[in-house]
C-alpha cells in the first residue's frame, strides 16, 4: 500500500467514525444502490442553506452513478425542492404581468423536443389547452437558463428544450385541491400528446408546491447546468436528491430522478407482475375525490417508464 493509499484509507475510516457517532449511518447497512438522500429543515422553514446542502450532498454521491465514455454524460441526476415563490414572482414580472399575491402560483418544468420547432409549438398548445380547460390562468412561458458546456456529447445530443409554464390558480380552492387539479392537467397533457403522436413532451413536475431540476449530467454539475439553483432567492424547507445508476432501462433525460413523488433505487424484480396487477385493478377504480376526472388519470402507469417511474406513478 502506497503512502497515498494509507492516507486515503485513514481519511475514509475517520469519516465513517464521525458518521457513526453523529448520524444514522451504520457500516453494516452499506449496500450497492443509486445515490439518494434528503436534506430537510425540521422546523419546516424554507432557507437557502437547505438548498445548498442538498446540492453539496448530491455532489457527494457522484460515485453512485455511471459515467459514459465521454466523461461528462451521466445516467441521470437531479434535485427536488419547494417552489421559491418570490423567485418565480420575479419571473412572472419578466413576462409582463404583475403576480397576484393573493392567489396560488404553480410552475411546470417542461421538456420539449428541441430540434423540431413545429412539434414544440404543438406541445405548448396542448399544455396551454389543458390548463385553460381546467379554468386557470397562464402568466406565460419561461426559457430555463442552462449551461450546456457541462454536458457530454451524448447528453447534449438528446437534450430537450427546457421551459417553464407559470400558472395562476383562478378558482376559490385550497392548495391541496389545486395540486390535485394540476395532477389531472398533467395526465390529460400526457394522453393528448400520445394521441397526437408527438414524442418528446415530458413534464418533470407540474405543481404549486415543488419543482424538479434533473437531467443526464453528472451529479456535481446539476447546479452548474441549472443556474436557477445557484440563485440566492432559491430557498426550500427540503431537498430530495438522486444520482442514477441505470440498470433496467437506458439513460434518458425523462428517466433521471427524482420523480414527482419519490427518489427510488429501482431494482424491482416483480415489475411486470406489479404492472399487470395495477392494470387489472384500474377497471374497478373509482374516486369521490377525482369524480368525473377519474378516467383522465388512467392508465396509472404510463408506457415507457422505468421501474422506479412506475412505482412513482402508483404512489402519486
Amino acid at each position: 500500500m502506497t503512502k497515498y493509499d494509507e492516507t486515503w484509507v485513514a481519511a475514509e475510516e475517520a469519516k465513517r467514525a464521525w458518521m457513526t457517532e453523529h448520524s444514522l449511518y451504520r457500516d453494516a447497512d452499506e449496500h450497492a444502490s443509486c445515490g439518494v438522500g434528503l436534506v430537510v429543515a425540521i422546523d419546516g422553514q424554507p432557507s437557502r442553506a437547505v438548498v445548498e446542502k442538498g446540492i453539496a450532498a448530491l455532489r457527494a454521491v457522484w460515485h453512485r452513478g455511471a459515467v459514459d465514455a465521454d466523461g461528462k454524460t451521466g445516467d441521470g441526476a437531479g434535485i427536488h425542492v419547494q417552489i421559491p415563490v418570490p423567485f418565480f414572482y420575479d419571473q412572472v414580472r419578466r413576462t409582463g404581468h404583475e403576480p397576484d399575491m393573493g392567489k396560488l402560483i404553480a410552475v411546470g418544468q417542461v421538456f420539449l423536443p428541441r430540434t423540431d420547432f413545429g412539434a414544440q409549438e404543438r406541445c405548448r398548445t396542448i399544455v396551454e389547452t389543458e390548463v385553460l380547460r381546467m379554468g386557470h390562468y397562464i402568466y406565460g412561458w419561461r426559457h430555463v437558463p442552462v449551461n450546456i458546456t457541462v454536458l457530454g456529447d451524448k447528453a447534449n445530443a438528446t437534450r430537450p428544450e427546457i421551459e417553464q409554464i407559470l400558472i395562476r390558480c383562478d378558482k376559490d380552492i385550497d392548495e391541496e385541491a389545486f395540486e390535485r387539479e394540476l395532477y389531472v392537467i398533467r395526465r390529460r397533457i400526457e394522453k393528448a400528446a400520445l394521441a397526437a403522436q408527438i414524442p418528446g413532451l415530458y413534464l418533470a413536475s407540474l405543481s404549486c408546491r415543488s419543482i424538479i431540476y434533473k437531467g443526464m449530467m453528472l451529479a456535481e454539475q446539476v447546479a452548474v447546468f441549472y443556474p436557477d439553483l445557484m440563485d440566492a432567492r432559491f430557498e426550500s424547507a427540503f431537498a430530495i436528491y438522486h444520482q442514477r445508476y441505470s440498470t433496467n432501462t437506458f439513460p434518458q433525460w425523462a428517466l433521471a430522478q427524482p420523480f414527482r413523488m419519490l427518489a427510488h433505487n429501482g431494482e424491482i424484480n416483480t415489475l411486470k407482475g406489479n404492472i399487470n396487477w395495477m392494470k387489472s385493478h384500474e377497471i374497478r377504480m373509482a374516486s369521490n375525490t377525482f369524480g368525473d376526472s377519474a378516467e383522465d388519470i388512467k392508465p396509472i402507469i404510463p408506457a415507457g417508464t422505468s421501474d422506479s417511474g412506475a412505482l412513482d406513478s402508483v404512489f402519486e
